[in-house]
């Protein structure tokens, strides 16, 4: 290997084909992702890099306390990372926006090789993106407020991508 290629910086894990600094790594950094898809390919990338405090803060707050940082912990962890497609993102608008993004992940652990297909659901909420995570129950009614915040009935906002 030359001295240049071991000098490059190291390759985004989200596929983009940019250097982890100048793409995922900004948004590890504390930058807000300015897409639900930047969101999701930083979430991708942080599950390869073992950063779990970053999945659990870009998960709607509502649900935080109900992940469970173990698991995500040891999945990171146990699993080597093959890749990922994005298929689409669909940007819905709204006040707050929402999004969905459809994506492949791949990965390898103890059990063998794997593909996991998901169309993801966003929301926008003070300038920052979050994921709504479909295995965390929301224990809202349907005019209750919605825990993402916007101030609307849960019905009105986020009911509809959980």
């Amino acid at each position: 290997m030359s001295a240049a290629n071991h000098d490059a910086p190291p390759s985004c894990p989200c596929a983009s084909g940019n250097p982890l600094h100048a793409c995922c790594g900004r948004y590890h950094a504390g930058i807000p992702a300015p897409s639900a898809e930047s969101l999701m390919r930083s979430r991708y990338s942080a599950y390869v890099l073992g950063l779990i405090d970053y999945l659990l803060a870009t998960t709607l707050p509502a649900q935080q306390a109900g992940l469970d940082r173990a698991a995500i912990g040891a999945w990171s962890a146990q699993s080597s990372w093959r890749g990922l497609e994005v298929e689409s993102s669909e940007l819905l608008g709204g006040q707050p926006e929402h999004a969905f993004v459809t994506f492949t992940a791949r990965w390898h652990d103890a059990s063998g090789e794997h593909a996991h297909r998901e169309r993801s659901a966003f929301v926008q909420h003070d300038t920052r993106w979050y994921f709504i995570d479909p295995t965390v129950a929301m224990h809202s009614g349907r005019n209750d407020p919605c825990p993402c915040g916007s101030g609307q009935k849960f019905k009105k906002c986020c009911a509809g991508f959980v």
